[in-house]
């Protein structure tokens, strides 16, 4: 435990002085196969939903394949229905959580073959992780997915760490929560739920759905020191009862975050993307050091010392 305290600690004050921060844009073209010649069988009124899903920080942080759907609708209703309100909403929780970054749409395809586009699609390496899904329409619960693919190859020298364009197979999946067998079954509500699985059956009999390329266009790696946020000032410092943040020029700001002196994160504001004055409260913490860590939305941070008197 004292261990990883002293990294947290060291990293926060390391971020004080500078931060590397890398994004990189990709094209994405996901293409359907659902035909005759890969399929025993294409039903009447085949279409896809629209493609939606996030660019996030935490794996399976919307769904696991083989595990049960958690008690939220969102993957359910995309599986069943093609509606994705449910599941923006828990796309825009994340992001306020500071899980996930951006809700993607690509739109849907109103026949069984045809390709979903996402071009100039910006990601940073504090969300390096994307998943999409569709609707296989008509079915009872069925969707094609990928889930959590990290754009990051681990290799800092090429391309500022991400990775070249590649390509992936793209399969169906159960939702588990309809008991239908077929495209075109009632209504079979499964109780419980059960955990999602890839379709190995009839109808699609374990069959690819698509390919999903991510064509790597470029990337850029900028330093953040304390000069290119000198707008941003914090006071009183020494504080007694409230710290004010002024961002007089309107950086996007995500969140202002304070941990103690262990490493404990005690204070975390959600913020609106543009906000010129925040203020918020100390009054109810112990005298002492604290690291106060300032997250932009573009995934730039900087970090100061505050001290509560």
């Amino acid at each position: 435990m004292k261990n990883s305290t002293f990294t947290l600690i060291i990293g926060l004050l390391f971020s004080i002085g500078s931060y590397c921060q890398s994004t990189a844009t990709y094209n994405i073209s996901l293409t359907t196969i659902w035909n005759e010649t890969d399929h025993t069988s294409v039903p009447g009124g085949a279409h896809w939903s629209a493609l939606v899903g996030a660019t996030h920080n935490t794996t399976n942080q919307f769904y696991e394949i083989g595990a049960i759907s958690p008690n939220t609708n969102g993957i359910k209703d995309v599986a069943e229905l093609g509606n994705n309100t449910n599941f923006m909403n828990e796309v825009n929780t994340a992001i306020s959580a500071n899980k996930a970054d951006q809700w993607l749409n690509a739109g849907g395809i109103g026949s069984a073959v045809g390709t979903f586009t996402l071009n100039n699609l910006q990601v940073s390496e504090t969300y390096p992780l994307i998943s999409l899904v569709s609707m296989v329409a008509p079915s009872p619960d069925w969707f094609i997915a990928v889930n959590s693919i990290n754009l990051r190859s681990g290799n800092n020298t090429i391309n500022n760490g991400w990775k070249e364009t590649f390509t992936l197979d793209v399969f169906a999946y159960d939702a588990g929560t309809d008991d239908g067998v077929n495209y075109t079954s009632e209504n079979m509500v499964s109780s419980p739920r059960l955990g999602i699985s890839k379709i190995t059956g009839v109808p699609i009999n374990s069959n690819k759905m698509g390919t999903i390329t991510f064509t790597y266009n470029a990337s850029t790696l900028s330093t953040l020191s304390q000069n290119a946020i000198e707008n941003i000032t914090i006071y009183p410092n020494p504080a007694q009862s409230k710290v004010t943040v002024s961002n007089s020029r309107n950086m996007d700001l995500k969140s202002i975050q304070l941990y103690n002196i262990l490493g404990r994160l005690v204070t975390d504001v959600t913020l609106n993307a543009q906000t010129s004055k925040i203020d918020f409260n100390v009054s109810h913490l112990s005298k002492g050091m604290y690291l106060l860590k300032l997250n932009g939305v573009d995934g730039k941070s900087k970090t100061s010392k505050l001290l509560v008197n």
